[in-house]
């Protein structure tokens, strides 16, 4: 069987997440009912003029800074023609030959091993509208097909990578990196669900050693970053047998049928002749000068991976904690404002990664609607540093401030956690452990040293876990050595 090595390109289509659409001043709220974010220009009705929108300058401008792109001084639109129901006016405003960004590239780790992927470009565009269909029967009606013209001219971000990826687990980490790097600058939501971020992967295979491409198949319609690598595999699969029985792979588009896990073709693949790509006459060139292009990056936030070594040098983080740590902007911002309230790095990381993520995931809510501040979080972390709570009853506090807001000191006082320091308190209750457990108390004594544990557990259920850890082990460790 002769090794085959995969290349694979990925073009990434994000909505920005602006106001109003590329060129006109209809709203881009996603839940309108259909047809009602619309006018003569998104329509595409003769004789309407369109303008460009200047916050997707900026956008698309803030992604090709934080991809190390070259941002174009001068770039222009373009007409893409074809035919389909979508497209009210028959051509998609898009960029051809001069897009606004070009090169650039972005860091992945894949299995330990780092790669750069390389960009080709950032380019805008306009969306299309979206074709609706109803099932017979559904609303006691007839089978029908529709048009939404609501998504009709929301800006679009188009990113396409390079042909430098060699793996469906590498396709998945370029997508997660480009992401986190989208949502870190906040241009886009990349919910894929409502069809804010949608990719498209280019495949071929080829013999190992071999220079020349192979033909390249382009999936579409694939919905969550793991659907793209199921697609990539089975694609892969699928041309590897092709080539292996003698025959040949067709250049083709080819949809992601999730139920049935296998890609499906719908049209032989256009080739940019086909679109017959000219010049947009009725939008003016995009000319930005340098101080354009240096007020955005000044204003662009501290991107993922430097902040992610930042975490390590400055925080004394290892890499898993700084990398769960910055996965998202809110959790780093999150993070950094508990350390700034005064809760140690290290103890901040494992409350925030351990227990108030599992709430999080379990009421299956994100840290935007999390009832617990970042102040409140710091200041249930001073409580056990200063001894006044013990670990254990924070497990049962942090729940508490979860579903009721609460500040920590207040909860504490009101259900009564105060941690029992008392000595005199505490080794009552250590006697009466060592007085009702002879059989543990005579393992210990016979070098038995699991048995403290046990003798630890019954004073902490005697003071309802309410005993100080420390003075508990100290005043056990004590009473036992008299016998």
């Amino acid at each position: 069987m002769m090794p085959y090595e995969v290349v694979i390109g990925l073009e990434v289509h994000v909505e920005l997440n602006t106001k109003s659409k590329v060129f006109c001043g209809c709203s881009t709220h996603f839940d309108a009912p259909s047809n009602t974010n619309v006018c003569p220009i998104c329509l595409g009705m003769p004789g309407v003029l369109p303008v460009m929108n200047r916050a997707v300058v900026e956008s698309a401008v803030a992604v090709g800074l934080a991809l190390d792109s070259t941002v174009s001084k001068w770039s222009k639109m373009d007409r893409k023609n074809y035919f389909y129901p979508d497209l009210a006016k028959n051509y998609q405003v898009s960029q051809y030959d001069l897009p606004l960004c070009h090169g650039g590239s972005i860091q992945i780790e894949v299995d330990g091993v780092n790669k750069t992927v390389g960009i080709t470009r950032v380019h805008i565009e306009e969306d299309t509208a979206r074709n609706v269909h109803t099932i017979a029967g559904e609303g006691n009606g007839p089978a029908q097909s529709g048009v939404d013209f609501n998504r009709s001219g929301v800006p679009l971000l188009e990113i396409v990578s390079e042909p430098d990826i060699r793996s469906a687990q590498e396709a998945y980490a370029y997508l997660a990196a480009l992401k986190q790097i989208l949502q870190y600058l906040e241009v886009s939501d990349c919910n894929m669900e409502e069809g804010s971020l949608r990719a498209e992967a280019n495949i071929s295979i080829r013999p190992v050693g071999e220079l020349k491409f192979g033909v390249k198949t382009e999936v579409k319609n694939v919905a969550s970053f793991s659907g793209t690598q199921k697609a990539i595999e089975f694609e892969v699969a699928r041309q590897r047998e092709i080539l292996e029985s003698g025959g040949t792979v067709l250049q083709e588009t080819r949809g992601w049928d999730a139920a049935r896990a296998i890609t499906v073709s719908q049209r032989s693949k256009e080739s940019a002749h086909d679109y017959r790509y000219f010049p947009e006459p009725d939008l003016v060139p995009i000319a930005l000068d340098a101080a354009f292009v240096e007020r955005i990056r000044a204003s662009m936030p501290e991107l993922p991976q430097a902040r992610h070594a930042r975490f390590k040098a400055q925080y004394g983080l290892n890499a898993y904690d700084a990398t769960v740590l910055t996965s998202t902007k809110a959790m780093a911002d999150y993070f950094e404002t508990t350390v700034g309230a005064g809760a140690p790095a290290k103890q901040a990381a494992n409350w925030i990664m351990g227990d108030l993520q599992a709430l999080l995931a379990d009421s299956k809510s994100d840290l935007a609607a999390c009832k617990v501040s970042a102040s409140d979080l710091a200041a249930m972390i001073a409580l056990i540093e200063h001894g006044t709570i013990s670990g254990k009853i924070a497990k049962e506090l942090l729940p508490a401030m979860f579903e009721t807001g609460k500040a920590p000191k207040k909860l504490v006082e009101e259900k009564g956690l105060v941690q029992i320091s008392d000595s005199g308190a505490i080794e009552t209750a250590v006697r009466d452990a060592i007085e009702a457990n002879a059989g543990p108390v005579a393992d210990f004594r016979a070098g038995k040293k699991q048995a403290m544990g046990f003798l630890v557990g019954q004073v902490m259920k005697a003071t309802q876990g309410k005993a100080n850890p420390k003075l508990v082990n100290e005043i056990l460790t004590r009473e036992l050595s008299k016998g």
